[in-house]
């Protein structure tokens, strides 16, 4: 029997690019060596567009629709659309796009034979190629990259497009991180992962909700999931500046007392600033280590032990959501 796959897609007020969606995969699934069926995660949609979500088709088995109390950001919503597929009769595979086209059917194909080539070692995710954005979003974008390497240490090249084996879901589920940033979360709990080289196709309908401020928060959000190395970093070169301080201040003091007469006269008035900028910096790595021992012990949340609560009730009698066409 061919392989189960499930793809696992939110979706906020885009039934139309949803509905164009699955008339393409409808058209690829043929070509597919797997059996497809479809968890939308409605993530706040108004009712009237929740409804025009399409249903079954002649090749994808089922559609079901998972929806959210409130609009949480589709971070969120996959995040819960995992756990609430790691709660019931699991596929083989759990694939995660985007409901826009931007992950196309078209490369579904090349996502699978690496998942396949994969098996059960690591989860999958596409690298992007190239993306069809406005002039704005691509230097944003850039930025974004460049301020990760600068903070992280390293690249970020990866969107949600992945395929999950079903033997690595419930570590993916049990990942607190992926709440706020999905990719990020799984990289960061040191989850096997593999790159597969993947174009980002455009958008089938509508426009684009990623705007500026959404792009910053995404961002942020991205960042955030590795705070505990950023910390480290920033601790590294606050003690590095320190260091540096020390050294001169040291050097200022022995040459007023030996009276060498290449030490300025306002040496003095130079090494007060400086020891007003080292007790800034401890104040900075104190606040910064208690800030990392706060996170630490603090309550979060777990997706595979919370994700019931912001689905609305109707759809929280089954661990899966009942199937549309039923």
């Amino acid at each position: 029997m061919l392989p189960a796959v499930t793809l696992l897609i939110p979706v906020y007020d885009d039934s139309e690019s949803a509905r164009l969606l699955v008339a393409a995969l409808d058209a690829e699934a043929p070509r597919l060596p797997c059996r497809l069926s479809v968890l939308f995660v409605d993530d706040g949609s108004a009712p009237a567009e929740t409804a025009r979500l399409p249903g079954p088709t002649a090749a994808i088995e089922r559609i079901d629709v998972l929806r959210l109390r409130r609009n949480l950001g589709h971070q969120r919503a996959i995040a819960i659309g995992l756990a609430a597929v790691a709660a019931g009769p699991r596929p083989d595979l759990v694939v995660v796009m985007d409901g826009d086209g931007e992950d196309t059917p078209a490369s579904l194909a090349i996502l699978l034979e690496a998942a396949a080539a994969a098996g059960d070692d690591a989860v999958v995710f596409a690298r992007r190629l190239k993306r069809h954005d406005g002039v704005g979003f691509l230097v944003g974008y850039q930025s974004f990259r460049l301020l990760h390497r600068l903070l992280v240490g390293s690249d970020i090249a990866i969107g949600n497009f992945s395929a999950v084996p079903a033997a690595l879901l419930d570590r993916v589920v049990g990942v607190a991180e992926i709440w706020n940033h999905y990719a990020a979360g799984v990289v960061h709990a040191r989850i096997p992962v593999r790159l597969v080289p993947i174009a980002r196709g455009r958008r089938l309908a509508g426009r684009s909700k990623m705007n500026l401020p959404a792009l910053v928060m995404h961002g942020v959000c991205a960042l955030s999931v590795w705070s505990d190395m950023i910390v480290a970093r920033t601790l590294l070169v606050v003690a590095a500046v320190m260091a540096a301080t020390l050294a001169i201040l040291s050097a200022t003091a022995f040459g007023r007392l030996a009276g060498l007469p290449f030490v300025p006269e306002w040496a003095p008035g130079l090494s007060g600033v400086l020891v007003l900028v080292m007790l800034l910096l401890g104040v900075i790595c104190m606040l910064l280590a208690l800030f990392m021992l706060g996170s630490r012990s603090g309550t979060t949340f777990l997706p595979h032990r919370d994700w019931r609560d912001h689905v609305l009730p109707d759809d929280r009698s089954h661990d899966r959501p009942r199937d549309r066409g039923a």
